[in-house]
């Protein structure tokens, strides 16, 4: 799927940009997996994954609620 967006003309923001904003909030609603996010904007598992923490995304997508599951059932 391609989609079109008309963005201001003032509006400083680059094509990839605009990309890793898009993946990086649907990998972080757990839409998508890393692999597919990379994929989406053209880099290696390993860069998009080290581009996540540029935008405070956490690689590992669990909730306090799962992380106390774990601790509580190790």
């Amino acid at each position: 799927m391609s989609i079109q967006i008309n963005i201001p003309e003032g509006l400083q923001i680059s094509q990839f940009e605009l990309k890793m904003l898009l993946v990086v909030k649907l990998f972080e609603e757990g839409l998508i997996t890393s692999g597919q996010g990379a994929e989406m904007v053209g880099l290696s598992k390993q860069a998009f994954i080290e581009m996540l923490g540029k935008y405070k995304v956490s690689v590992f997508q669990y909730g306090i609620e799962e992380i106390e599951a774990d601790i509580a059932n190790a």
